[in-house]
């Protein structure tokens, strides 16, 4: 290209010239810690349930007797702690930092464990929020872990890349809702994570209908989903859709998510647990 720079790790163009290995180093693990498997779990744009689905999918995975963390990358958006009802604050020793565990043991790790106030604003430029990250990943104890899930910020920015580039990401989960506007901003991330070799493990289609408690019928309030159609244009196996529910969104409001059945996301993590071993 005549305009490059030569400097690959800066760069999606997916050019000739491109290096395979620009030099981009992987945080190293905390030495304490001994995490298997890593899974993020994304949005092209927020307000899709992003943080919902990726609390569910840990306490559907811990149920099957997995041991489960979360790693809140959405570091000026934490909503992770809230779902689980979690109120103490991490500790650390001035070595390494403790996650803070929830009723079914899912450890878990998110700024507002940082913080003194969880309303205090995190107002922070790109590259200290993604050393943020890298620090929750070699700077937390997390002991033995069966599956990590990355709850990340919505987009592809900063946090996104860092994530892609610094955790051994083992693929990723993106979320959505049906509107067509939402189907072309999957298509992005679908395409992020194949310019960064990380495969796209499934799909959850978030609010993509809602069931009448009466008759049973169901209503598409946000029209005819296309996700089918995008995950069969990208060879997507896993598509997922969750009807819009308002005792999710009681539970996450209350901090009790660990109450709910979240029977949609064992299936799953069953299907991600035989694709990842495969």
């Amino acid at each position: 290209m005549a305009d490059c720079n030569h400097d690959c790790g800066s760069c999606s163009a997916n050019c000739s010239e491109r290096q395979e290995n620009p030099g981009i180093q992987k945080a190293p693990m905390n030495q304490f810690s001994d995490v298997k498997k890593v899974i993020g779990v994304v949005s092209g744009k927020g307000g899709v349930g992003k943080s919902s689905v990726t609390s569910m999918l840990a306490v559907a995975a811990a149920r099957q007797g997995k041991k489960v963390a979360i790693l809140d990358a959405d570091i000026t958006g934490p909503s992770i702690p809230k779902a689980f009802g979690i109120t103490e604050k991490a500790m650390g020793n001035g070595e390494m930092i403790m996650p803070v565990e929830t009723m079914l043991g899912i450890k878990v790790m998110s700024i507002n464990l940082l913080l003194e106030n969880d309303t205090d604003p995190v107002v922070w430029r790109g590259p200290v929020v993604g050393g943020v990250v890298e620090q929750f990943w070699s700077d937390v104890c997390w002991g033995d872990i069966d599956v990590m899930f990355v709850d990340m910020p919505p987009g592809t920015g900063d946090v996104a890349l860092t994530v892609y580039q610094s955790l051994p990401v083992d693929g990723i989960i993106i979320v959505t809702s049906p509107q067509e506007l939402v189907s072309m901003i999957v298509e992005k991330a679908v395409k992020m994570a194949d310019l960064m070799d990380v495969p796209v493990l499934g799909i959850v289609e978030n609010m993509s209908y809602f069931k009448c408690p009466h008759c049973e019928e169901e209503h598409k309030i946000f029209g005819e989903s296309h996700i089918d159609e995008i995950a069969a244009r990208y060879g997507i196996m896993s598509v997922n859709k969750l009807p819009m529910d308002s005792a999710v969104a009681s539970a996450c409001d209350k901090g009790a998510v660990e109450t709910l059945p979240c029977a949609e996301m064992a299936q799953m993590v069953g299907y991600l647990e035989d694709l990842l071993q495969a």
